[in-house]
């Protein structure tokens, strides 16, 4: 059955009520219904799917969903999900999970192309149904806390997010009703009368305010791209310890209020990035965790002038941040203004204008040199240390050599949508696998710097016992990259290679840290 019941409203929501159960004539129709007379009330766009009178099988016989022809009952319930700002499923569950209609019905409709789609390379997928948001009402004999506890919710978990969230439908609320079987009539009354209250509150809209905040702290959390940010600690805590050997500097107000400054400016400096590379990340269809941006501004979570502001909040507290430390530091002020201010400029101009170092094939050295050296020349003079001392120096090389594998790596899951927005890494310039050949490059020459500071106890001994580390981790590094570059395939995703170049990395700050530390 398939009906359409138009709402008083000029701009209503349009919501889709479907129906799981194989029995129209039972509760969970009546919760059904309950929410379609609320939802009435409230002057919304209606369609409601009862499954049980569609025509379809529910059966897949074919390779894919889409080899296999839609009855015309699925060709109208997929028009109805595309005209659907909100779905509504009612169902009941069984054996923990949804019933064999709605999971049939589901295993038909959600094919790719249409649900989804599959990301360049086969790897990873985007959903295809964003911007609308959904309800799971479902009734079962179990205790729902028990359910909660015990089972762990997998039919809630399998809809709400291997099914809907998987596809873009976000946010999806649930409501459960339990123990049907136990219910006397004034329970299930009153389990009606909640159904009727919940197509009410559409009148409201469709996601509330809370839903909209932890959405935004979401898509906010997400911008800031905090897996960059422990290695830029290691290497200012390096820094600071360096400069005040045997003191408790970690837990001084010094060394934080200079960490806050420097968080603020990688704060700004991906939100910068999010912005100058949006061209690059609307055409990228490899990117990961790592790379290709947060994608905040593609699938529309945050807006321009949000992510600007942003910037622009970020600039302005690592000003205050600034002049706090200058209060807090006995360190010179010139020396915290200077060294602050070039790494500030370099660590924006990896992006924005007018340097735009990713831009014109500086782009990996910048990251390499502002995340080694640059962020522990800010430990190291924040706590009293002077600019001209070998010590800093010596502490970051190998950290910078160390980078610069992964940061070169990190330019090819990207190259092809870099190279139409005319964004020159090094990948770009010299193509797939002279990148690889250079981060194998970098591999050999990092491991044989830290073997070199092991053995000549360079940097205060900081480095002791590396070798043992770094040497197995850059052999495996070296085995992994000689087979991409000798294997017959086009630049993509290198999730596998990607991660072990960032564990690479780890030996390199972990070290140190500890060695200072203890």
């Amino acid at each position: 059955m398939l009906t359409e019941e138009l709402g008083p409203t000029e701009r209503p929501i349009n919501v889709l009520v479907i129906l799981g159960h194989p029995r129209a004539e039972s509760f969970c129709g009546a919760l059904a219904e309950a929410f379609c007379q609320g939802a009435r009330a409230a002057g919304v766009q209606l369609r409601r799917l009862d499954l049980s009178e569609l025509d379809f099988d529910p059966h897949l016989h074919t390779p894919s969903p889409n080899d296999q022809p839609l009855e015309d009952d699925l060709c109208r319930a997929r028009e109805c999900f595309l005209w659907a700002d909100h779905l509504v499923i009612v169902y009941p569950t069984w054996w923990g999970t949804a019933p064999a209609l709605l999971k049939g019905f589901l295993d038909r409709l959600m094919a790719p192309g249409f649900a989804f789609k599959s990301c360049e390379g086969g790897i990873g997928y985007q959903g295809l149904l964003q911007d609308r948001s959904a309800q799971l009402i479902t009734t079962m004999d179990t205790p729902p806390l028990v359910h909660r506890l015990l089972y762990r919710q997998p039919g809630k978990n399998a809809l709400a997010r291997a099914t809907l969230g998987f596809c873009g439908i976000r946010p999806v609320r649930s409501l459960v009703f339990g123990s049907v079987k136990q219910a006397n009539p004034d329970q299930r009354e009153a389990w009606l009368a909640r159904a009727e209250r919940q197509g009410r509150r559409l009148q409201q809209g469709r996601i509330s305010w809370m839903e909209r905040l932890r959405h935004k702290t979401g898509a906010w959390l997400r911008s800031l791209r905090l897996q960059f940010y422990p290695m830029s600690w290691m290497a200012y805590a390096i820094g600071a310890l360096a400069a005040s050997p045997g003191s408790p500097v970690l837990g001084t107000s010094v060394f934080w209020a200079g960490y806050l400054c420097l968080f603020l400016l990688e704060v700004a400096t991906v939100l910068v990035n999010e912005v100058v590379d949006l061209p690059t990340d609307q055409r990228n269809r490899y990117f990961n965790t790592f790379t290709g941006g947060s994608r905040v501004l593609v699938d529309g979570s945050l807006s321009l002038r949000e992510v600007k502001t942003g910037i622009g909040v970020a600039l302005l507290g690592l000003l205050a941040s600034t002049i706090w430390l200058l209060t807090l530091s006995a360190a010179a002020p010139a020396a915290i203004i200077a060294v602050l201010g070039i790494l500030t400029i370099l660590a924006i101009g990896y992006t924005a204008p007018p340097l735009k170092l990713s831009y014109r094939g500086l782009g990996e050295a910048d990251v390499a040199v502002t995340h080694s050296i640059g962020v522990l020349l800010c430990g190291y003079v924040f706590l009293g240390g002077a600019l001209n001392d070998p010590t800093p120096w010596l502490l970051g090389v190998p950290m910078l050599l160390g980078i610069l594998p992964s940061i070169t790596l990190a330019g090819i899951p990207d190259l092809q949508a870099d190279a139409l927005a005319s964004k020159g890494t090094l990948a770009v310039r010299l193509g797939f696998r002279n990148a690889l050949r250079i981060a194998l490059f970098f591999v050999l020459v990092s491991a044989a710097t830290a073997l070199a500071w092991q053995v000549w106890g360079l940097a205060g001994g900081a480095y002791n016992g590396i070798a043992w580390l770094v040497v197995p981790h850059a052999a495996l590094l070296t085995w992994l990259l000689f087979r991409h570059i000798w294997t017959d395939r086009a630049a993509g995703r290198i999730d596998g290679l990607m991660v072990a170049s960032l564990g690479y990395v780890v030996w390199f700050g972990l070290v140190p840290l500890l060695r200072l530390a203890l």
